[in-house]
């Protein structure tokens, strides 16, 4: 399981004394254990743990833009490191032709074909991606094939 991962991973990052590491790892455990929380759940599922993993690497891409506008050069390097490793914890990521194929079928399926069935073909392509690519990405991929 992915929670099983990161936590193995934060005691490797600790005992290599890897401070960057250990910090973006031990952060993204106390999210996931804030989620367990919340949700009043034993174990998250994997799925539950992506969730988690890229509401921190939109976090993580939000400040990198806020501390280049602020001329903060440091920070932005060690947001882009930790982006870096919090990345490598999700799974593969479609290309975009794979996933304008993934849309197209979508669109047939649920027969959309205007602005106003964006919503629903958005939903229906997330189900089938799971986290599988950028959500930005999938938007501007599902208007261009709406318009």
């Amino acid at each position: 399981m992915l929670e099983d991962r990161i936590q193995k991973d934060y005691v490797e990052a600790m005992k290599a004394r890897d401070s960057l590491r250990s910090n973006a790892v031990n952060f993204l455990r106390a999210k996931i254990k804030d989620v367990r929380i919340n949700e009043r759940k034993e174990v998250l599922t994997d799925e539950d743990v992506i969730v988690v993993i890229k509401k921190q690497i939109k976090q993580r891409q939000d400040s990198i833009e806020q501390f280049k506008a602020g001329g903060r050069q440091d920070l932005v390097d060690k947001e882009e490191a930790e982006l870096k490793i919090l990345k490598s914890y999700l799974p593969e990521e479609l290309g975009q032709e794979q996933l304008q194929s993934i849309i197209t079928e979508t669109m047939k399926e649920t027969g959309a074909s205007t602005m106003k069935d964006m919503g629903m073909l958005m939903k229906a392509v997330g189900a089938k991606i799971q986290g599988r690519a950028d959500n930005k990405l999938v938007s501007e991929l599902v208007k261009k094939s709406l318009a």
